[in-house]
């Protein structure tokens, strides 16, 4: 058996493939960035052909780059930017549209009109998720109503609906396969968590035929298998989830009760809850966190919109850093006295808030601040976010760890993972691994594939490379926080 594992991991703004050993270390990694596209004030747009050919560029190189071929490859596994929305002809393969990203807000008003309707507490007890823009669903809805013929073709059996993985996994088997796995199924807001397929009533409710459906898998499955002239040789597709159910394989938060957060452009937490599927009373999510041998495992959810993005907004928006690295530094040199909050809210604030329509904005001001006091509220803010998350899971779940393993793009700036311990107030775990969303995946078509070992097993092997342990004075991180819970309630449009 060939010891190497491919993953694709397909972000918002980049897509890597990285290489994994038997021992799922990483061997070999390629990235590519991706471009966004903005048509109009809160729409957000990828192009499908760039998610594509970006896909299999970077696997290529990253095959070549650890000196293998096709043949050597295990298994293939897929992780995707969950909720962004595709839909393509299934003769063609053509997409009918651009990728609607989960960042768009254009639907803000249809998923108005549901809640205004009573829709909302029917449609959170079948998909677990709240009635909001960032979700699949109404984002398929609008590109069948605003694409000319679409809704007919559709009703007809044309067109084919998937989040990325989907689309990817089409592609790659020369369209002989259109399916997905339970986590990116349980983010589209058309299925039934519970029974673990698509409703019915949900499809009914967006309008969305069943025909368009992918078939709903097991993470770890034998898929199908990639055509033979785009690696080099056919490679056995056997493992796919969503980036942040992937993240949590990766950080081997197999227990009820484990927490981790990926900061990358947004950041989400994911704690196991176990094989029953709580529903919040705090507006966090309930989510498929993973689903192996038809057993699933659930997860609350608290999803930030905008958290590595900050940076990026501090470097390419304002230009008052050069690298984002720079952030950190330009933090840790702030001058204390200054009381600066940032609430990024440039697309709405997801959990707990779910506000789509308020907009970004800073208070505490003087003459005195610069760009070090608004870097540090900008990493700030990143934290108290967290901290609203974690404050709303305590209260859904009370078997909560009071340690979080994080990852992502942002867990590499010390500053940052410092002052997430100390507004959080507990342990913060960096993992040797960083690039956890890709592990994670890997291990799934690893383990599918004989490569990996079975989860409790592979979890005896996750290190932590750093602990950060909280040493901010509680009256200081209790003040802190009041100030941050005063500028989100002056930034909330309600």
């Amino acid at each position: 058996m060939a010891p190497y594992v491919l993953a694709i991991d397909q972000g918002t703004t980049s897509t890597r493939a990285i290489v994994f050993d038997a021992t799922a270390r990483p061997v070999a990694v390629s990235q590519q960035d991706l471009a966004q596209s903005y048509p109009q004030p809160g729409w957000v747009e990828h192009d499908p052909e760039e998610i594509w050919q970006s896909s299999i560029a970077t696997a290529r190189q990253a095959i070549a780059k650890a000196r293998l071929e096709a043949k050597d490859i295990a298994a293939l596994a897929i992780t995707n930017q969950r909720e962004t929305a595709l839909v393509w002809d299934r003769r063609s393969g053509k997409p009918i549209y651009p990728a609607i990203v989960w960042q768009d807000r254009r639907t803000a008003g249809v998923c108005q009109e549901l809640k205004a309707q009573g829709a909302e507490p029917q449609i959170t007890a079948l998909s677990g998720l709240l009635v909001d823009p960032y979700f699949s669903a109404t984002k398929v809805a609008w590109i069948l109503d605003h694409v000319p013929g679409a809704r007919d073709r559709a009703r007809g059996g044309e067109l084919a609906f998937g989040t990325v993985d989907s689309f990817l996994l089409w592609r790659l088997t020369g369209g002989r396969v259109h399916a997905t796995e339970a986590t990116n199924a349980s983010r589209t807001l058309l299925f039934d968590i519970d029974r673990g397929c698509w409703s019915e009533e949900l499809r009914r409710v967006f309008e969305v035929p069943e025909s368009m459906l992918p078939e709903v898998h097991d993470c770890a499955h034998d898929f199908g298998w990639t055509e033979p002239d785009l690696l080099g040789g056919a490679i056995r597709i056997a493992g796919i989830a969503g980036d942040q159910q992937a993240a949590t394989i990766g950080q081997a938060c197999f227990a009820p009760g484990m927490l981790k957060a990926t900061y990358g452009t947004g950041c989400f937490a994911l704690l196991n809850i176990g094989s029953e599927p709580i529903r919040s009373t705090n507006r966090l999510l309930t989510t498929v966190a993973y689903q192996l041998a038809g057993r699933r495992t659930y997860a609350l959810e608290g999803s930030i919109f905008v958290a590595g993005a900050v940076v990026q907004w501090l470097r390419d928006g304002l230009g008052i850093i050069a690298t984002a690295a720079e952030s950190g530094q330009l933090a840790a040199a702030a001058d204390p006295d200054q009381n600066v909050y940032l609430v990024p809210a440039f697309t709405g604030l997801g959990a707990p808030h779910w506000d789509p329509d308020c907009r970004a904005a800073v208070f505490g001001l003087t003459l005195g601040s610069g760009r070090k006091e608004l870097a540090r509220a900008a990493l700030e803010a990143v934290c108290y976010q967290t901290h609203d998350l974690l404050e709303a899971m305590r209260a859904d779940w009370h078997g909560t760890s009071e340690l979080l393993r994080a990852d992502g793009g942002l867990s590499a700036s010390d500053w940052t993972m410092q002052r997430l311990a100390d507004i959080l107030g507990i342990p913060v775990d960096r993992p040797q691994v960083i690039e956890t969303t890709a592990l994670g995946a890997a291990y799934l078509a690893g383990f599918q594939a004989g490569v990996y070992p079975p989860p409790q097993d592979f979890a005896k092997g996750w290190g932590a490379e750093r602990r950060f342990e909280p040493a901010m004075d509680a009256t200081v991180r209790a003040r802190k926080f009041a100030g941050w819970c005063d500028a989100v309630g002056r930034t909330l449009s309600k």
